[in-house]
């Protein structure tokens, strides 16, 4: 228990002194409160009207969704949509990847953040718990966590042993035991933003802290890195890999996680935000030119292999490796577009 401590510690340090670094370049926030100093968190590009058609083909999707990921189990795209306004539902529209009419799984609440077994099922945080929807029976049922009713979940993520990691507003990572219950709660972040893992692994996402972190499978604090200059999305790839984001320094940013060390930093400009991982490519949107590019990872320097003209505000990438279908979703309500064979042979 006490190694335990002194590690929070140890990585807790060492946030607190890349933020720092991170607040002299950009503008500090105040830190009276005892939470980590923090940057003004990055965001996407408001991207301009379209003015290339977009590759493949586009179904129309209403609302400003805010993630998306692909089911292999149901062979179905899942997006995330909240309601008009802090306080509605949300739904998860289910979009089958062999055609038909898409399905809308409504909530009983909103939620903030999508992940998935690969097997049917998504998750997705939500105020005091999650959501677990069945995505082939089309219903959803929220999942209280003990004692935390109050408590905003902003991210989650799935590891391999099937239990289930979540992230709060206000910095705290939660690591769920097998019966659901709270296995392990880490308190070192000024917020979660974004959660993925490798096998039972986790890489936090700290936007105001442009930092990433390993979670242990113990649900220990383990290693911590800066993240660029203003990270705000992560991404976890089939080949063992983290992607990130750097939309504020226009870079694509590639993580090793054990130990958790920075691979690949390639400049990608126009403020990448949406990412996916394939076997194959590493995908990345430009928000400030509706355009998605895949880069090969395999050479140690990211090469781009192909890119295609995008919706309006690509803000939420997913894959479909069986297919080799990439999907782009848009943040500003021009729909869901599909470009098969996305990678070229």
């Amino acid at each position: 228990m006490h190694a335990k401590r002194a590690d929070h510690r140890r990585v807790a340090g060492l946030l607190l002194v890349l933020s720092v670094l991170a607040g002299g370049a950009v503008g500090c926030s105040s830190n009276r409160s005892g939470t980590p100093p923090t940057i003004e968190p990055a965001r996407p590009a408001v991207s301009p009207p379209v003015t290339s058609a977009p590759t493949g083909v586009v179904h129309p999707l209403a609302g400003h969704p805010q993630a998306a990921i692909f089911d292999a189990g149901s062979s179905a795209l899942v997006v995330l949509t909240p309601g008009a306004d802090r306080q509605a539902p949300s739904t998860a529209t289910v979009i089958g990847s062999a055609g038909g009419p898409p399905r809308t799984i409504a909530l009983a609440g909103p939620a903030t953040a999508l992940t998935g077994d690969g097997r049917g099922k998504a998750y997705l945080s939500a105020r005091g718990g999650y959501f677990v929807a069945n995505l082939v029976a089309g219903t959803a049922a929220h999942i209280d966590v003990s004692g935390e009713q109050h408590t905003d979940f902003t991210a989650i993520a799935h590891r391999a042993d099937g239990r289930l990691m979540l992230g709060t507003s206000d910095g705290a990572v939660f690591t769920l035991a097998s019966d659901g219950t709270v296995a392990e709660r880490t308190k070192i972040f000024a917020r979660v933003d974004a959660l993925v893992t490798q096998g039972n692994i986790t890489v936090v996402l700290d936007r105001g802290q442009t930092s990433v972190t390993t979670i242990e499978p113990d649900g220990g604090a383990g290693q911590s890195l800066r993240a660029g200059q203003g990270a705000t999305t992560l991404a976890a790839d089939p080949d063992g890999r983290v992607l990130a984001a750097d939309t504020r320094g226009g870079a694509l940013l590639v993580y090793g996680v054990d130990p958790l060390i920075l691979r690949q930093a390639h400049p990608v400009r126009y403020a990448p935000y949406g990412l996916a991982g394939s076997r194959g490519l590493a995908w990345v949107s430009q928000t400030a030119t509706n355009t998605v590019i895949g880069y090969d990872l395999a050479t140690g320097i990211p090469v781009e292999k192909v890119r295609y003209p995008t919706v309006q505000q690509p803000n939420s990438l997913a894959f479909d490796d069986a297919s080799g279908t990439l999907y782009v979703v848009s943040a500003s309500g021009a729909g869901v577009q599909m470009i098969e064979h996305a990678a070229p042979q």
